[in-house]
């Protein structure tokens, strides 16, 4: 049965909606939170969703300061928003890989941007199918971030609290970050270590108001749960591997990343492949309806002739099967081409074409399902890419395929699925609130593809930066990178990874999902999610501590209203974090220029000076989002 919910902006209307303005600055910003989201994945290994703080922007700047723009304008400006934070994800969560591997010493702009655009892309067009399917047809698809999107766009499309909310946030994060970088008189990390009996502790924080934000947005649910994995590693296992021989006499400080860098952050490693590939099983009713949905999709069909197109409401318009058949097949022809130039294979570049459709077809009916049924938040990118990264390896490896051109293969092919689905996911939310609020989906998918295609350009200078910068895989620890790094070593017989630290990952792992189980048939209200766990036995414990500061201040502000299930468009904290998430990225990203440049000022001040400014500057960007979050 249809839905029959009327879109705020009747199907006769016609408004402006793909305009110059709307384009320009929907440019800007899915350029800005491309580079604010890479920096946030590989700093944290999470992104955060872009549409309700660009809806803010765009509404703020169009009618608050332009005086001009409509609703429906505001729409795309935060469609191709979103388009730049999702394509992000996507990449910096599998490309870094090759560099961690070592097969790339630094980021290639080509491949890079080709894997991140045709990835993105792939996501688009093979939704498109699906939108009247899963998007208007299915009573079960709530589709929860689209619906927000909507709910914000609707009430208010002038300038206000929310923007200056999102200025607080940039303000704060991006000060934090220029006196800890640039003007070095706070400390990134506040850290110690000491001896007792034979074993090292450690306990530090993070000065990251971004983290804190993170920690706001997610929840202390998720929150809690990475800072439950983060304790077991630094708390209980660091002590209890010991002090390494070849270590005696080191700085227990040294002793204890050194500890975690080698031993027991591969936990992680292997419970995050438990956890991925259980979120593919966990939903896998969903993923054989999303199949269907294929099957029952007749879109597009009468829409190759002028007559067709002229039948169909403007709210039901996508863009034209022709045009669909025509960007799908320029994409696998120039990814075909561009693994042939990686690999120097043409056997192994049509092979891996070949598999790469396969899967991004089939991920994206599965990412478009998902999303709609548990939100983007919930959505197993990481299971479907672990999923496609091992088959793919499997594949390879029973053709004989192997060394750093199968690597490069494999990865290649991780990387465009993981873009497809990320965008896929994207796509459908936007897709869900362009239906609510009435707009046009081939103006909203053409804006999407603008978006993809011009985020996919910065993207490789931006991480070729941060790498040089910060190193990633060290400075920044790239958790999911890492993770594919690992499988494909492990796979392909490259590296010398731990492999009884990730055996034990993959017994805790499953340990989780059973006593999560039991909990499930118990009907009790506290669940274990094997993902944030994994997650946080990965991560440094100095950067769960902001975000489990973050996801309590929420926790409280909410039981104070009485609201545990406040919603994100009317939640003030929800912009003000965004906006110290956006600032410390931004100016992280700024940073990597002056410390390439070897323009750092380091004032000459006692040590505990740093230290003691810091604390009291965290403490104050606590009490800074309590209050703001509060009014």
């Amino acid at each position: 049965m249809k839905k029959t919910t009327q879109p705020y902006i009747g199907s006769e209307t016609e408004m402006p909606e793909l305009t110059v303005r709307a384009l320009l600055l929907g440019i800007v910003l899915a350029v800005v939170m491309a580079a604010a989201n890479a920096y946030l994945g590989l700093y944290a290994g999470m992104t955060v969703s872009a549409s309700i703080p660009a809806a803010v922007i765009s509404m703020s700047i169009m009618r608050g300061i332009m005086k001009k723009g409509t609703i429906l304008e505001n729409n795309i400006v935060q469609t191709m928003a979103s388009a730049g934070e999702s394509l992000a994800a996507g990449i910096i969560f599998t490309v870094p890989a090759l560099v961690i591997v070592g097969v790339w010493k630094d980021f290639q702009f080509w491949p890079t941007t080709l894997i991140a655009l045709c990835g993105g892309i792939l996501g688009i067009i093979f939704m498109i199918p699906l939108r009247r399917v899963l998007i208007i047809e299915d009573r079960e698809l709530t589709y929860p971030e689209g619906v927000a999107c909507a709910e914000v766009l609707k009430a208010g499309e002038t300038g206000g609290s929310g923007f200056r909310a999102i200025l607080g946030g940039l303000a704060a994060g991006g000060a934090v970050k220029l006196f800890a970088t640039i003007v070095q008189v706070l400390k990134g990390t506040v850290e110690t270590a000491f001896f007792l009996g034979g074993r090292v502790f450690f306990m530090g924080c993070d000065v990251s108001p971004a983290m804190l934000g993170v920690g706001y947005i997610v929840n202390l649910e998720i929150a809690l749960m990475v800072f439950l994995g983060s304790s077991a590693a630094w708390i209980i296992g660091i002590p209890f591997m010991g002090i390494p021989v070849d270590m005696a006499g080191s700085p227990p400080l040294d002793v204890a990343w050194h500890l975690w860098s080698s031993q027991i952050r591969y936990v992680g490693v292997g419970a995050m492949v438990v956890g991925g590939l259980w979120s593919i099983v966990s939903v896998r009713h969903g993923i054989v309806r999303g199949v269907k949905g294929l099957r029952r999709s007749g879109v597009g069909l009468d829409m190759s002739s002028e007559a067709g197109h002229e039948k169909i409401g403007r709210t039901d318009r996508d863009i034209r099967l022709t045009a669909m058949a025509a960007v799908l097949v320029i994409s696998i022809v120039v990814l075909t081409f561009l693994y042939e130039m990686l690999t120097s294979q043409w056997g192994l570049s049509i092979v891996t074409a070949l598999c790469m459709t396969v899967a991004s077809f089939f991920f994206v009916a599965v990412s478009s399902y998902i999303v709609g049924l548990v939100g983007s938040t919930n959505n197993p990118i990481s299971g479907m890419t672990i999923s496609a990264l091992l088959g793919v390896s499997a594949l390879f490896l029973v053709l004989g395929w192997k060394g750093d051109s199968a690597i490069l293969a494999t990865l290649g092919v991780a990387g465009v699925v993981c873009c497809a689905a990320s965008s896929a996911g994207d796509v459908s939310q936007d897709l869900k609130t362009g239906h609510l609020l009435g707009a046009t989906p081939a103006r909203q998918q053409t804006a999407q593809i603008v978006g993809v295609a011009v985020s996919s350009i910065f993207l490789a200078p931006v991480l070729s930066l941060l790498h040089s910068a910060y190193g990633i895989g060290t400075g920044l620890k790239a958790p999911q990178a890492t993770l594919f790094a690992s499988i494909t070593k492990g796979v392909f017989g490259g590296g010398n990874i731990p492999r009884g630290m990730v055996f034990t990952g993959i017994v805790i792992g499953i340990i989780l999902i059973a006593a999560d189980r039991l909990l499930q048939k118990r009907g009790a209200s506290i669940r274990i999610h094997v993902m944030p766990i994994a997650v946080g036995i990965y991560l440094p414990l100095t950067l769960i501590v902001p975000m489990l500061a973050g996801g309590i201040i929420r926790f409280v502000l909410e039981k104070k209203r009485n609201r545990s299930d406040a919603s994100e468009s009317g939640d003030r904290g929800v912009l003000l974090s965004s906006g110290m998430i956006a600032g410390e990225a931004l100016m992280g990203i700024i940073a990597a220029v002056f410390i390439v440049l070897n323009m750092k000022i380091v004032p000459a001040l006692p040590a505990a000076v740093p230290v003691v400014l810091s604390l009291m500057v965290m403490l104050a960007v606590v009490i800074y989002l309590y209050r703001k979050a509060r009014e």
